[in-house]
Formats: C-alpha cells, sequence, structure tokens
C-alpha cells in the first residue's frame, strides 16, 4: 500500500507522514529530501542554481520512480507534486492520496518568517498571506482530487481516513 500526502507547504505532511507511518507500521519517505539526496544540495539552493523547471521535472522523475516501486510506504510530497507532470494522476493511480487542508492562518504561523520554502519566500506576513493564497487557489484543482480531504489535519484524523483503505 501507499500513502500520499499532498497539501501546500506547511500543511503538516512530514510531521502527519512520520506519525502515520509510524501507526501504520510502513516506512516514511519526503519526497524533498529524496531530491534533496539525488542533487546533494537543498532544495532552496536547486531552485536558486537550476530553476523551479528542473526542480518539477526531478520531483516528478522521483515521484513516478517511487509510485512504480513494490515497497509500501507513507511519502510527503511536496506541495507541488501532484500539481505538475500528471502527479495527482501518477499519484492515485498507484495509492491513495490524503489532501491535507490546513488553514492559511496556521500555514503562517509554522512557517513566518520562513527561508527554506521558495515559493513562500518573504518577511512580511501580509506578503506571504498573499502568496500562499495565491498558491492555493492555484494548485486547489490538482488537490481536491485526492482519493480523501481531512480538513484542519490531526494525525488522528488522517489515520481515521486512510483506514478504510488499510483493511
Amino acid at each position: 500500500m501507499k500513502v500520499f500526502l499532498i497539501g501546500l507547504p506547511g500543511s503538516g505532511k512530514s510531521t502527519i507522514g512520520h506519525a502515520l507511518a509510524s501507526r501504520l507500521n510502513m516506512d516514511f519517505v519526503d519526497l524533498d529530501h529524496e531530491i534533496e539526496a539525488r542533487e546533494a544540495m537543498p532544495v532552496p539552493e536547486i531552485f536558486s542554481s537550476k530553476g523551479e523547471d528542473y526542480f518539477r521535472q526531478l520531483e516528478a522523475a522521483l515521484l513516478r520512480e517511487w509510485s512504480h516501486s513494490e515497497k509500501s510506504f507513507v511519502m510527503s510530497t511536496g506541495g507541488g507534486a501532484p500539481c505538475f507532470f500528471e502527479g495527482i494522476k501518477v499519484i492515485n493511480q498507484h495509492g491513495v492520496s490524503i489532501f491535507l487542508d490546513e488553514t492559511s492562518d496556521v500555514i503562517i504561523d509554522r512557517l513566518a518568517p520562513n527561508k527554506d520554502r521558495p515559493l513562500l519566500l518573504s518577511d512580511n506576513v501580509v506578503d506571504m498571506r498573499a502568496k500562499l493564497e495565491k498558491l492555493r487557489s492555484a494548485r486547489l484543482f490538482y488537490y481536491a482530487q485526492a482519493t480523501v480531504t481531512v480538513s484542519s489535519p490531526t494525525v488522528a484524523k488522517v489515520v481515521e481516513s486512510v483506514t478504510p483503505f488499510v483493511n
């Protein structure tokens, strides 16, 4: 079984993913960490030195690679992974997708100020909120195709939402 957590940056994909994988006794995979390991540099550096297009192509290639593996896992995808190169289609063909639909206020509290999120980079909370809302608006079409949506996600809510697919 493969479980893919999707959602905006800061929605809790990595934190909830670790806990969910532990509860399901599955491996946890962070797609951004896989990209960083492959490139031997952090995501913000990949964005700045090689560009977003390069990053998205690598992200899509690794998503496909993991999706086609025989392994069971819980994956925290990057926020854009479902939105480029038919990522949501790949995800839904190979596993259960869970959209962690967190509020902008919670995400901003988690991320501000944060230099590790290239698409939300800002020292100004008002500017960060505008960027976050624009990103959400652009990506919601893809996130809405998830198998399950969990609003204001907690580990307990996500475990409950995935249980029907595990049994």
